[in-house]
């Protein structure tokens, strides 16, 4: 019979949390492998919303949907303002 006096323990580990450029990068990856122009295919995906512009291959799509369609604009251009020397 189990000791009902002490308290246990449940532990879930967390997934480690993954930054927009890394997932954009590996979206962009899968996309190319895939023969893809992966710059339209992010694109239709942040301006709809709708997954399917996203490759299942590599994880992709499911990579993308776990982060907010505004971070990945602001990924974007923080990266396009940095690149041109505005900041």
């Amino acid at each position: 019979m189990q000791d009902l006096s002490n308290t246990q323990y449940f532990k879930v580990e967390r997934e480690p949390e993954i930054e927009v450029k890394d997932v954009l990068a590996q979206v962009y990856k899968a996309l190319t492998e895939k023969g893809y122009n992966p710059v339209n295919q992010i694109v239709g995906y942040i301006m709809s919303g709708d997954p399917t512009y996203i490759t299942s291959h590599a994880s992709a799509r499911s990579l993308i949907m776990k982060v907010d369609r505004e971070e990945l604009v602001e990924e974007v251009l923080e990266q396009y303002i940095k690149t041109n020397g505005w900041s």
